[in-house]
């Protein structure tokens, strides 16, 4: 798994619950997935653990990880 120097120092010293093979499935197998105008990708899974979907926010090339956390506001994939 590819990720960011910001995805390493930051997110994870602030999110240490989060799980690397959370993020890892969330990009294998995502629930929905959206390409954001800055090229970035959003990768959302279900988590049982937290009770909501947590967000993967990778890089253009779909496999490094620059962010995840727990998406509160988002509602499951859209039709």
């Amino acid at each position: 798994m590819k990720t960011t120097r910001y995805f390493e120092e930051q997110v994870l010293a602030r999110r240490p619950y989060i799980q690397r093979s959370w993020c890892e499935q969330a990009i294998r197998d995502p629930a929905e997935r959206k390409i954001q105008p800055d090229g970035r990708i959003r990768h959302w899974i279900y988590v049982e653990e937290l009770g909501k979907y947590l967000r993967v926010v990778t890089l253009e090339d779909g496999e490094t990880i620059l962010n995840a956390f727990p998406d509160r506001n988002y509602k499951g994939p859209q039709p």
